[in-house]
């Protein structure tokens, strides 16, 4: 039985997260206040359930993880990407922004998708992810075209680690292309891996692997000791693109 968290219930060892019948799951209950979310994403644990359940806490084993240097990026979305830098350059219609509209970024993912129904971001997910950016610590890269939202990605940036959350497209690429960028600039910052939480073939498709989850603790607990990134403005042009 897995416990529950009251208030003031720390959260427990990792070591003790199930890995039969529901792999990874630590705790359940507490809340989504930015004290207790940034105490889990600190200790490699994050939030996953879906509505009418109660708050279910997780901490995989292996981890998913996308190393910044290693992201894959095709001829086409390549030959995208060098038409969002032109359009950069010359202040034409898209242009990749942070944290412009982080709130709608979070919506976005949570709409109803192609090939399914809707995400399990609910409100309460919206609200709780919304004060860790009013606090500076979730942040948005977000695609726009002719003054329009098409795209984006969001996540949880603690000291030089970032844990990826959430995309969306509403055009070809667009959240391919707003990732490029905010991996671009993690990696200039410092930044080596983005935590992506679980194994999905569409993360290993964009250069994710999973790895142990001692590995991931031991980086995981000196990155986040390290200074937080203040400036968060994307650059014009990627490094790492090839």
């Amino acid at each position: 039985m897995i416990p529950w968290l009251e208030a003031n219930t720390p959260f427990p060892d990792v070591s003790h997260a199930l890995t039969a019948d529901a792999p990874g799951l630590l705790a359940a209950g507490g809340d989504l206040s930015p004290e207790r979310l940034l105490a889990a994403y600190r200790n490699g644990i994050f939030p996953w359930f879906s509505e009418g359940q109660p708050i279910l806490w997780w901490s995989t084993d292996p981890r998913m993880v996308l190393r910044t240097d290693s992201l894959r990026i095709s001829h086409s979305l390549h030959k995208a990407i060098r038409k969002v830098e032109r359009s950069m350059a010359e202040g034409g219609p898209t242009q990749v922004r942070f944290d412009t509209a982080f709130e709608d970024v979070m919506r976005a993912c949570a709409e109803p998708r192609r090939d399914g129904p809707g995400t399990w971001i609910s409100d309460e997910i919206i609200e709780g992810y919304c004060g860790l950016h009013e606090l500076g610590y979730a942040h948005s890269a977000e695609l726009w075209r002719d003054g329009e939202l098409i795209g984006g990605a969001y996540g949880v940036s603690i000291g030089r680690m970032f844990y990826g959350e959430s995309m969306f497209a509403r055009a070809p690429d667009a959240s391919k292309i707003a990732l490029a960028w905010l991996v671009d600039f993690l990696r200039r910052h410092g930044v080596r891996l983005i935590d992506c939480q679980q194994e999905t073939g569409h993360l290993a498709s964009l250069g994710a692997s999973p790895i142990p989850r001692n590995a991931f603790l031991a980086h995981l607990r000196q990155a986040v000791a390290e200074p937080r990134i203040t400036d968060w403005q994307p650059a014009p042009t990627l490094s790492s693109a090839p």
